[in-house]
Parts: C-alpha cells; structure tokens; sequence
C-alpha cells in the first residue's frame, strides 16, 4: 500500500476545504491556548477533558444529535468539573485520573451501540479527512473565534496567573476566576479539535506546539508566533498529506508535530552548550 499517492489530487482538495478551514483556526486556538496549558502544566487535564469529549460526541452519535454540539457538552462538563475540585495540581490529576476511563467507557459503549458507518466511530477517535460540513464548520467557527477573543482580553492577568500564581493573587489578581474560565476555554478548543484531529491525539494541537515554541523562546511576543505556526503546519500539512493517503488526519498531524518539536530541543540543546562554550571563554 503506498503512503502517498497524489494523481488526483486536484480532484480530491475541494473535498477537504472545511477541513482545512477547521485546522486552520484550530491551530490558531491550539497554539494560543497551549502556551497556557504548558505554563499552567495541565497537559494532563488536556487529556481527561478529551475523553469526556469523546464520550458526549459518541453519545450524540448515538441518538442522532448533533456531534459537534455533544462532544462540546462533555468537554465543558468535564472542564467544570476539573475547575471546581481541582485547584490544586494533586487534586487535579486525581480528578482526572478518574475522569478519563469514566468517559473513555461511555464512549466506547456508546460507539457498540451504534449500527451506522464504521467510519464515523472511527473518526472520533482519530479524526477524518472529510470530517467537516457546513454546519459543523460555522460551529467550529463560532466556538474559535469566541475562544480567541477571550483568551486576548484575559492574556496579561491570565499569563500573570499561570506564571506566580500566589504573587498574582497577592496583587489582586482574580486567579480562582481566571482558572475556571481558562478550563471552560480548554474545554470548547479540545471539544473543536476532536472534530479534527480526533480524542486520542488531540495533545498534538493543544500541547505540543507550544511545548515546541517554549523551547526556543522565552519571548512574550515570539513564542505564541512560533506556537501558532507550528501548529498550523501541522495540521494543515497533515490534512493535505493525508489527502493523497485516504488514511486519517491524526497520524501525519502527530508525526509533524513531533518532528517539529524533535527539532526544537536539538536547538535549545546547541544553543545551551554555545553558552556554556561562551561562557567558559569569557572565564
């Protein structure tokens, strides 16, 4: 079977225009948001919330409702959840240590009991290429653009938060607040990504472009520029590699996420020992 096969595919781009407008936004979410959900070291919650996301849009399949509008009910569900019990980062982890198995079980009955397409069952879980409609994408759309606006009028007080906490709160900071809407945030963008990407990868957009950027920059400018095109590069290279594989979208996306970010620590990495070899010099 060939990985790549790219006769027609002039034919078969038209087909993944949604998908592509998707990832394009949900790139620019994913890179924007994960630079919180690393300083904020919730990669793990990124992960529970997904779950339950999976379990909400395989219920909705389930029924016959709306996809998009069920995984976004089990992703706020689980992120209201994570906000109100899991201030600290012990108690967090525990919550979702629990929570995951829980949705990842409702999930899969759910998708047992479902007698359509094996493929929609298939693309929850790894995402599709042709994945997106016209409803889907004014949702997905709306959901993005809500999430972008916000994150922007909280991006100070919230980096604050994420970065000294206490320091913030002594200062009046609202940082249980800003907490509690961060996760409602993470909850819709890991609710729009597993449109896409899909549950079981969908760290690959949330979590591993920005680790990427952190790794390079330490710039208040530079590393949301870096996370936001690492991400769109991988998910928009995904989509289109995957277009002439009839495979899913989730396996291109991941490895180009991971090469990406391969490449960044063999950068930090030579730019530590030209400091060390800099400053032995200077001695």
């Amino acid at each position: 079977m060939n990985l790549f096969d790219f006769s027609d595919y002039a034919e078969l781009l038209p087909l993944v225009t949604n998908s592509l407008i998707a990832g394009a936004l949900l790139a620019v979410v994913g890179g924007l948001i994960g630079i919180f959900v690393n300083n904020r070291d919730m990669s793990f919650a990124v992960h529970g919330i997904s779950e339950l996301s999976f379990a909400g849009a395989a219920i909705a399949l389930l029924v016959g409702a709306d996809v998009v509008l069920g995984s976004v009910f089990g992703s706020l569900v689980a992120a209201g959840i994570i906000g109100v019990l899991g201030s600290r980062a012990r108690e967090r982890n525990s919550i979702v240590a629990v929570l995951m198995p829980a949705g990842l079980g409702l999930g899969i009955l759910a998708l047992s009991l479902y007698q359509g397409r094996a493929a929609n069952k298939f693309g929850l879980l790894t995402g599709q290429i042709v994945a997106v409609d016209n409803p889907q994408l004014v949702w997905l759309g709306a959901i993005s653009v809500a999430i972008i606006v916000v994150l922007l009028l909280i991006w100070r007080p919230l980096n604050f938060a994420s970065l000294d906490p206490e320091v913030a709160a002594a200062r009046g900071v609202p940082t249980r607040a800003l907490s509690f809407l961060f996760m409602l945030l993470l909850g819709l963008a890991v609710a729009a990504s597993v449109q896409v990407v899909g549950a079981l990868l969908v760290l690959s957009l949330l979590v591993t472009p920005a680790a990427a950027a952190l790794r390079v920059s330490a710039s208040t400018v530079w590393v949301p520029l870096l996370s936001v095109g690492f991400a769109l590069v991988a998910v928009l290279g995904g989509i289109l590699l995957a277009v002439g594989a009839g495979l899913p979208i989730s396996p291109y996306v991941t490895t180009i996420s991971f090469l990406i970010y391969g490449v960044c620590r063999v950068v930090e990495r030579l730019r530590a020992r030209r400091s060390t070899a800099a400053r032995a010099v200077a001695a």
